[in-house]
């Protein structure tokens, strides 16, 4: 991809069951790259190059930033504050936008021993939303109108003793170090008996029958989990990262270096807003990465 050519990523997607990279351009619209583990990926950040605030999504359709504000290269978020606060006034997650009228789900989600949450998603969106977080494995609770699934989600964390966000570091370390697809299944399976038996909830939403979904093997942290041993930092003009994709969950890439270098970690939220090329194949990571200490003992679990 040639730099000229100003396709400027806007992050990476879950879609129709994989992760993908997407673009947009200012005359020619938008555009996705699959990516699958196993393949080489290189991402090179021209030398003049500047991270702009990709603006404001809506119904599908990408509104531009006013500004074309800068974004710093180290933060996470891919807008400017002006632009932000103008999502977050029309915003499900931000209950701005409690009129909705569109049928919503509420999940339990698992990803890792004593890691879990509640929380809710468009049905229409099928599992994308659980994909997007990096849930290990969930379960969906039952469906219906915005303000009783919101409702719901609130009930059911207070019952459960279990949060509606869990922190990006968490979900990390507790990759590292994750229990066979039966235990995972026995912890979801008994967070779902005692969501079942709180009544205030299941009088307001329809439920649905325990299903667990393992999303372990589609992520590749299975038959061994990812170890890295550095995190990427930010992108940075004149810097590229690669390696061979060896695991994705959520927006986190797992590179496997050359020589035997090891893992590099790469949340994908750090190359969005830039105008990115293809780094040489082979090439050392350039971009600045800090080296990862691995935890002295795994989570306990909750059950």
């Amino acid at each position: 991809m040639r730099q000229t050519e100003q396709w400027r990523c806007t992050g990476l997607r879950w879609q129709d069951g994989g992760p993908a990279w997407t673009w947009s351009h200012p005359e020619h619209g938008d555009r996705e790259s699959p990516i699958r583990l196993g393949e080489p990926m290189a991402l090179a950040v021209g030398p003049e190059a500047r991270r702009r605030c990709l603006g404001v999504r809506r119904s599908g359709r990408l509104t531009p930033c006013p500004d074309s504000a800068t974004v710093p290269a180290q933060a996470r978020r891919d807008q400017c504050e002006v632009c932000a606060a103008l999502d977050r006034s029309r915003s499900v997650a931000a209950d701005t936008q409690l009129d909705d009228p569109r049928p919503y789900a509420v999940y339990l989600a698992w990803f890792g021993p004593g890691l879990c949450k509640v929380g809710i998603t468009g049905t229409a969106r099928g599992p994308a939303r659980l994909l997007e977080q990096a849930a290990v494995c969930f379960t969906f609770l039952g469906r219906g109108p915005l303000m009783a699934a919101r409702r719901a989600e609130s009930v059911l964390g207070g019952a459960l003793g279990i949060p509606d966000r869990v922190s990006t570091p968490a979900k990390r370390a507790a990759r590292l170090a994750l229990p066979g697809v039966e235990d995972r299944a026995a912890e979801v399976r008994a967070l779902y008996e005692a969501a079942a038996s709180v009544p205030e909830w299941t009088e307001t939403l329809n439920p649905d029958p325990y299903e667990l979904v393992d999303h372990a093997e589609l992520f590749g942290l299975e038959p061994d989990p990812p170890r890295p041993t550095g995190l990427v930092t930010e992108l940075a003009p004149g810097t590229g990262v690669g390696g061979v994709l060896r695991a994705v969950a959520g927006t986190d890439l797992y590179l496997e270096q050359g020589s035997g270098e090891g893992l590099l970690l790469l949340d994908a939220k750090l190359a969005s807003g830039w105008v990115l090329g293809r780094a040489a194949p082979g090439e050392p990571a350039t971009a600045p990465v800090r080296a990862l200490e691995q935890p002295a003992a795994p989570p306990q679990t909750l059950f």
